[in-house]
This record gives C-alpha cells, structure tokens and sequence, in this order.
C-alpha cells in the first residue's frame, strides 16, 4: 500500500473508532501520538542536567499528559517543574515547592509547538525558568 493510500485507510480506522467508541479512541490516540512526545520531552529535561553533579531533576509525579518534577541543588529541594502537552504544544512551568529556602517568581509557563521541542529548546527554557528562583 503506497503511503497515501495507507494514511488515507488510518484515518478512515481513526474515523471509524472514533464512531464506536470515542472514549477509548482518545485513549489510544493518546497512547499511539502523545505519550511519545511526552516521553522525548521528559527525556530532553532529564538529560539537561546529567553531566551535573550539583543538580538533579527527579520526577514526583504526574498524569498521563504532565509530568512533575522536582530541582534539587547541592541535594536540597528548591522548585518544582512541571512539563505538559496541550493541544500539540510542549508547555513548561516551574513553582514552589515545600521544605525549599526559595520561592519563585510566577509568572506564565513558557510553551511552543512541540515541532520546536529540542535539546537547545528545553535548555533555553529551564535557564528562563530557574532564573524564577529567588532567596526566600
């Protein structure tokens, strides 16, 4: 099957599984076209701090289309991150965490098309995020 031809029968797929049962469609959808996305994302902010030894970035938690994280420096928690996919947009926040001896400045996340999403994109990112900390 050319690959026109095969796009044009997922989408009639797509379409028809929709018409069955649109709950378990998005479900499937979101497994098949978001949860990759997802997970690159994850794996770009995870590997932004591996060759550091004074920064960590741990997960604590999420849903199925957010992740939440935390900062930890010198082993102290000082932020929380959290990275999300809305409507095809990679979407990044940072805020308080408890025990931390540093607040941070709210102010929107920042977010792109996740067709933008890169190592340079995710590291540009975090920098304007963690500027957001200050002393408490």
């Amino acid at each position: 099957m050319s690959e026109m031809n095969h796009s044009g029968f997922q989408a009639a797929c797509d379409a028809l599984s929709n018409k069955v049962d649109a709950g378990q469609f998005e479900r499937f959808r979101w497994s098949r076209d978001e949860a990759p996305k997802l997970a690159r994302l994850v794996e770009l902010v995870m590997g932004s701090v591996e060759d550091r030894t004074d920064i960590e970035i741990n997960e604590e938690g999420g849903s199925q289309d957010t992740k939440r994280f935390v900062i930890k420096v010198h082993g102290k928690r000082i932020a929380g991150l959290g990275v999300a996919l809305d409507r095809g947009r990679a979407v990044v926040s940072i805020g308080a965490v408890e025990r931390s001896p540093f607040q941070v400045v709210q102010d929107k996340p920042i977010h792109a098309p996740y067709s933008e999403v890169d190592e340079q994109w995710v590291g540009e990112t975090l920098g304007k995020l963690m500027e957001r900390i200050v002393p408490a």
